[in-house]
């Protein structure tokens, strides 16, 4: 295991420097990669559009490796190609519990300082649910966050609703996402995402409208994901030989 995870810390170090937790979603799901296994989810862009104004950042990266049945641990960055420099990073821990049809769990991210605008270390935490009627998925998130690595510390709220649909062609997804500050500003915006299987690769893509508050006005990405094994769990192969 142990080596498993010296790999997993060596792929993002070789990796260009890479950002959403269940992309191309801002929602994430209470469900984790097997034990052993590492999920990769490269973005090739994400473009945002306010106020007359385009930002861009590429590469963008999620590494979730599975520690344990039912623990994953993720990494997450993001380079801001704006400003030539990593923008964004965080590592974290996420735990559920196991069930076929209404899961729950617990994120929890550290949030590092990657440039040398960056002073301390931040935290976000948040309550997952995955329920999986018939034919779809629906994931609710609730949680806050606490920032200081910029000038402009921050702090508040966060919450979303996703729900997908399962499709011979792939999971096509409408989300709703909200955040708010403790100096009053608020985000809302409403996305819309589709998750398409192409081999052993996934191409995901989604957008995003900004509602109401100090959401972007239009923001989108282009994602590819893939899966590896780095190691067998002893228990898994026992019980399967």
């Amino acid at each position: 295991m142990q080596k498993g995870v010296s790999l997993s810390l060596a792929v993002v170090a070789l990796l260009p420097v890479t950002a959403a937790a269940f992309p191309p979603y801002r929602s994430t799901d209470a469900e984790t990669a097997a034990s052993g296994v590492m999920e990769a989810r490269v973005g090739l862009v994400r473009v945002r559009h306010d106020s007359d104004a385009e930002r861009y950042a590429a590469p963008l990266l999620r590494l979730n490796l599975g520690l344990a049945s039912n623990v994953e641990m993720t990494l997450e960055s993001e380079y801001d190609l704006d400003e030539n420099r990593v923008g964004d990073g965080a590592i974290g821990l996420k735990l559920v519990t196991p069930s076929e049809v209404v899961s729950w769990g617990v994120e929890t991210l550290a949030l590092l300082p990657v440039n040398s605008t960056h002073s301390g270390v931040g935290v976000e935490s948040q309550l997952l649910m995955t329920w999986r009627p018939a034919q779809m998925r629906v994931h609710l998130n609730a949680g806050g966050f606490y920032d200081p690595r910029s000038a402009d510390l921050e702090r508040g709220w966060r919450a979303s609703l996703l729900t997908e649909v399962e499709h011979r062609l792939g999971r096509p997804g409408l989300e709703l996402f909200a955040r708010g500050f403790r100096d009053g500003k608020t985000e809302v915006q409403l996305g819309m995402g589709w998750i398409v299987p192409i081999g052993s690769l996934q191409l995901r893509i989604g957008a995003h409208a900004g509602l109401a508050g100090d959401a972007p006005d239009f923001s989108a990405s282009v994602w590819l994901s893939t899966e590896r094994r780095l190691w067998r769990d002893e228990r898994t192969a026992s019980s399967h030989p």
